[in-house]
C-alpha cells in the first residue's frame, strides 16, 4: 500500500526518532515539515531527494514515494487529514476517532508504520481528552508490537506516554517505572534528539510528584544541558518550565522565579494557548506550594482561568485551577470562600487523581481547622492520608498525619485545661 508523500514522510521519520525540526535541521523549518506530512505542501524534487538522502532511504524509495495512490491509500490519507484537522480545532474525541480510522486503514493494508503512527495519535487524543484506560489500553497494545522493540525511538515515545497515563492516574511508582524506561532506552538514540529531552521531563516530573525532589533535580540539571542555546524557543521555554517547578518544590525560590521567567518569555499563547494556559496553571501550582502569595502569582491564576476558558480543557484541568483559586484564596486568609469552593471540588475530585484529589482533602481539612471545625476537619485529613498512600506519594502521607497529630494534640491539651478547669472550681 503506497501511502503517499506526506504519510511516508512522517512514518519513516517516526521509526527513526526524529522530530520535524531534527529532519528539516537547518534546511527546513518544522512548519514546514508539518506542511508536507499533512499533504497541505507538495514537494519538489529537490526536496523529496534531500529529505530521502536524510532518512538514509535506499533509492527505490524514491520511485515508491512519487507512484499515484489508490484508493484505500486516499481514504488513509483522507482519514489521517480529518484527524488532524480535529486535533487542530481541540476536538480530541473526534480526532481520536480519524485516526483510529486512518489506523484500520493502514492495517488492513499492510502498512504496519501507518498503522502504528495513527494508533499512537488516537492514544494521544485520548489522553488530551482524559481517557485514560482506554489509553492506557492502547499504548500497552503499542508496546507490546514488534515496532517498538526494533525502534527506540518508537519505544521511548510509547514508554513516556505511558507514564503520563500513570501519572495522571494517580499511580506514580508506576509513572517513575515507565518513564525510567524510556530515559534509559533514548541512551540509543543520537545524543541532539529531542525525544530524549522529552523523555527527561516525563521522569523529572514523576520524580517530582512522588516527592523524590532530589532525584528529580539531578534530572534537571542533566536536562538543562541536554539543552543549548540554538534551541528552538519552545523547547527551551518547556525546558525551563519543568525546571522551575522542582527548584520551587524544593523551596528555591531563586532558581523557581529565574527558571519560569524564562519560560514565560519564550512560551507564547499565540503559539499554542493550550500550552501557555497549562504552564500558567503549573507556575501558580508550585509558587503556591511552596508558600509564595505575590501578585506574579496572582496573574499566573489569572491567565491560566483566561487561557482554559478560551480552550476548554478537561474536567480535570477546571477542577485543578478551581483548586489553584481555592489555595490563593486560603493563603490570603478567605477562609470561608476557601472552604466553600472546596466543598464543591472535593465533591467532583473523582475526576482527579488520586494525590490532586488527596491534595484538595488536605487543603479542605486545613481550611476547616482554621474555621474551628476540627472534626469535619479530621475526617478529610484521613481522606487525604488514604488517597496520598493510595498513589505512593510518600511525603504528602506524612502531611497530613502531621495535620492529624496537631488537631488530636489540641483537642487533647483543650480536654486537659476543661478539666484542670472543672477540678479549681
Amino acid at each position: 500500500m503506497g501511502n503517499g508523500f506526506g504519510e511516508k514522510l512522517r512514518a519513516e521519520r517516526l521509526e527513526r526518532g526524529l522530530t520535524q525540526a531534527e529532519l528539516g535541521k537547518d534546511l527546513y523549518s518544522p512548519s514546514y515539515i508539518s506542511l508536507l506530512e499533512t499533504g497541505r505542501r507538495e514537494p519538489t524534487a529537490e526536496v523529496i531527494e534531500e529529505l530521502a538522502r536524510r532518512l538514509d532511504l535506499a533509492p527505490k524509495a524514491l520511485e515508491a514515494w512519487s507512484q499515484p495512490i489508490t484508493v484505500s491509500d486516499a481514504e488513509y490519507v483522507l482519514a489521517g487529514l480529518y484527524a488532524r484537522q480535529a486535533w487542530d480545532l481541540r476536538d480530541y474525541p473526534l480526532a481520536a476517532s480519524h485516526a483510529a480510522s486512518a489506523a484500520q486503514i493502514a492495517l488492513e493494508g499492510r502498512n504496519t508504520s501507518a498503522w502504528w503512527n495513527m494508533t499512537y495519535m488516537q492514544a494521544e487524543c485520548l489522553l488530551k481528552h482524559g481517557d485514560l484506560k482506554e489509553c492506557q489500553h492502547i499504548v500497552e497494545g503499542l508496546l507490546e508490537h514488534p515496532m517498538a522493540r526494533e525502534s527506540a525511538g518508537l519505544g521511548v515515545r510509547a514508554r513516556q506516554m505511558l507514564a503520563a497515563v500513570f501519572q495522571r492516574e494517580g499511580q506514580l511508582s508506576l509513572a517513575v517505572d515507565q518513564a525510567m524506561e524510556s530515559v534509559k532506552l533514548s541512551e540509543q538514540l543520537p545524543k541532539d534528539s529531542t525525544i530524549i529531552t522529552g523523555a527527561l521531563r516525563a521522569l523529572i516530573g514523576a520524580l517530582a510528584e512522588s516527592g523524590r525532589l532530589d532525584e528529580a533535580w539531578r534530572y534537571c540539571e542533566e536536562l538543562d544541558a541536554h539543552v543549548d542555546e540554538n534551541a528552538m524557543p519552545q523547547l527551551a521555554g518547556e525546558v525551563a518550565w519543568v525546571i522551575g517547578n522542582v527548584a520551587f518544590m524544593r523551596h528555591d525560590y531563586t532558581e523557581g522565579v529565574k527558571h519560569h521567567e524564562r519560560a514565560a518569555k519564550l512560551l507564547s499563547p499565540a503559539n499554542d494557548i493550550e500550552l501557555w494556559a497549562r504552564f500558567n496553571k503549573a507556575s501558580a501550582a508550585v509558587r503556591l506550594s511552596s508558600g509564595i502569595v505575590e501578585p506574579e502569582t496572582l496573574s499566573s491564576i489569572e491567565r491560566a482561568e483566561l487561557a482554559f476558558s478560551i480552550v476548554r480543557g478537561t474536567k480535570s484541568d477546571e477542577l485543578e485551577v478551581a483548586f489553584i483559586r481555592a489555595r490563593w484564596l486560603y493563603l490570603t486568609g478567605d477562609i470561608v470562600a476557601a472552604v466553600e469552593k472546596l466543598r464543591k471540588i472535593y465533591a467532583e475530585s473523582d475526576a482527579l487523581a488520586k494525590h490532586t484529589a488527596g491534595e484538595v482533602a488536605l487543603l479542605l481539612g486545613k481550611s476547616l481547622k482554621a474555621a474551628g471545625e476540627s472534626e469535619e476537619a479530621l475526617q478529610y485529613l484521613q481522606e487525604a492520608q488514604k488517597g496520598f498512600s493510595s498513589a505512593g506519594a510518600q511525603d504528602r502521607v506524612q502531611q497530613a498525619l502531621d495535620a492529624i497529630l496537631e488537631i488530636r494534640l489540641s483537642q487533647e491539651r483543650a480536654k486537659a485545661a476543661a478539666a484542670k478547669s472543672a477540678k479549681a472550681s
